[in-house]
């Protein structure tokens, strides 16, 4: 693996750190208890990072959500990492009845607002919510949807699954408690390399990259978390959920780069 390869977040980590130091030491001045409350503390970093890097990541990402989101998502879609709601931008509001955007970081509501906004969904008439719960608060996700059964067409993840708590149990309890049977399960996601050059240094990378970046890991295999899950059924075999599994890679991306990233769209079963 070649070493411009192996350090390439380097300039992302120190323009992060750059263009977030001085807003964020202003915010602990003007809120000083912020040094006693570390989650807060992370998630001012991460809303003034985002400012910066959100557009350009989601151009990055544009090709790949536009062959992933647009074509297939329909119903009630769950978004689980909004962020500043770039996802919304490739729904088909022909095909998509309400837009339920996760993001536990306050400050980019705003954001999720105006793009939700902008592509048709409102909270007026009940076609947009947002929600300040993470992806692992299945039961904050259907009281606001009052469903005692699996409410959510579409699931989708971009670029969120790196940074949740427990990945593999919010998976399972996204899958088994809020995806409808013949739903689906749209992401994109950078994970870890088949490679193990690539995965040395993106388990190197990991728990630096995470500080600026809202404990974002690039070791995690989301893509054989997701394609490997299983889940009991009522007759109490374990089996996988999926009727329909499909991965394939980002086009044009070397099989050296640190952010490694898999598309993916998984049906559930009837």
């Amino acid at each position: 693996m070649r070493l411009s390869n192996a350090l390439s977040p380097l300039v992302d980590f120190c323009h992060a750190i750059r263009v977030s130091l001085w807003p964020t030491v202003v915010d602990i001045y003007t809120s000083p208890s912020l040094f006693l409350r570390p989650s807060a503390l992370s998630q001012i970093v991460m809303a003034h990072v985002w400012v910066i890097f959100g557009n350009p990541t989601d151009e990055g990402a544009r090709t790949a959500k536009q062959g992933l989101i647009t074509p297939n998502a329909y119903g009630i879609v769950l978004d689980i990492g909004a962020g500043h709601g770039h996802n919304v931008g490739y729904l088909d509001r022909n095909k998509v009845t309400k837009y339920l955007a996760l993001e536990p970081n306050a400050q980019m509501h705003p954001h999720v607002r105006r793009a939700a906004e902008g592509a048709g969904f409102t909270e007026e008439d009940g076609s947009f919510v947002i929600l300040s719960c993470g992806a692992e608060g299945t039961p904050s996700i259907l009281d606001a949807l009052r469903a005692a059964q699996p409410p959510v067409d579409t699931i989708v993840s971009t670029l969120t699954l790196c940074s949740v708590p427990s990945p593999e149990r919010t998976i399972r309890s996204l899958v088994r408690d809020v995806l409808k049977p013949g739903g689906q399960f749209l992401f994109y996601e950078h994970v870890l390399s088949p490679r193990e050059d690539v995965a040395w240094w993106q388990r190197a990378w990991a728990p630096i990259w995470g500080i600026a970046f809202g404990g974002c890991r690039l070791d995690r295999p989301v893509h054989s978390w997701v394609d490997g899950l299983t889940l009991a059924e009522s007759n109490g075999v374990v089996a996988s959920p999926w009727s329909e599994r499909r991965l394939w890679g980002k086009d044009g991306e070397s099989e050296e780069n640190v952010f490694w990233h898999q598309v993916g769209r998984f049906v559930k079963r009837s």
